[in-house]
């Protein structure tokens, strides 16, 4: 079983900052990818950043410059620093990840539960 759990959601002020953690768990064999997705109301869900194992990055235009994903290999954790928050990045947000398991010779999707980022006017 791999399970991704996220914290680090909650309220902000618009031009306030937050930093979202996901951490994967369980017999995992690689890690291919991570990153992070949101789903405003009434809205598609849409990447939002995400990292390979390699380190390469890849933004959403929307968040460019604003918003920074990293991980940390030895915690299987990825991070997305969100900075200058402004009320349309208010959303759910999904820790995603590529994933293989020993028993796997392919990866596959999982998903976090998602984590609720507000962001006031």
């Amino acid at each position: 079983q791999v399970q991704l759990v996220e914290s680090g959601g909650g309220l902000v002020q618009a031009g306030g900052s937050l930093r979202l953690s996901c951490a994967a768990s369980g017999t995992i064999r690689t890690i291919n990818a991570m990153g992070w997705y949101r789903q405003a109301p009434g809205k598609q869900r849409e990447l939002v950043a995400e990292i390979t194992s390699s380190g390469s990055t890849n933004y959403a235009e929307s968040v460019k410059g604003r918003f920074t994903i990293s991980k940390d290999n030895a915690k299987s954790t990825v991070y997305v620093e969100m900075n200058s928050l402004v009320p349309e990045d208010t959303a759910v947000y999904y820790c995603w990840g590529l994933i293989s398991k020993p028993t796997m010779l392919l990866p596959r999707p999982y998903w976090g539960q998602g984590t609720q980022v507000t962001v006031s006017s």
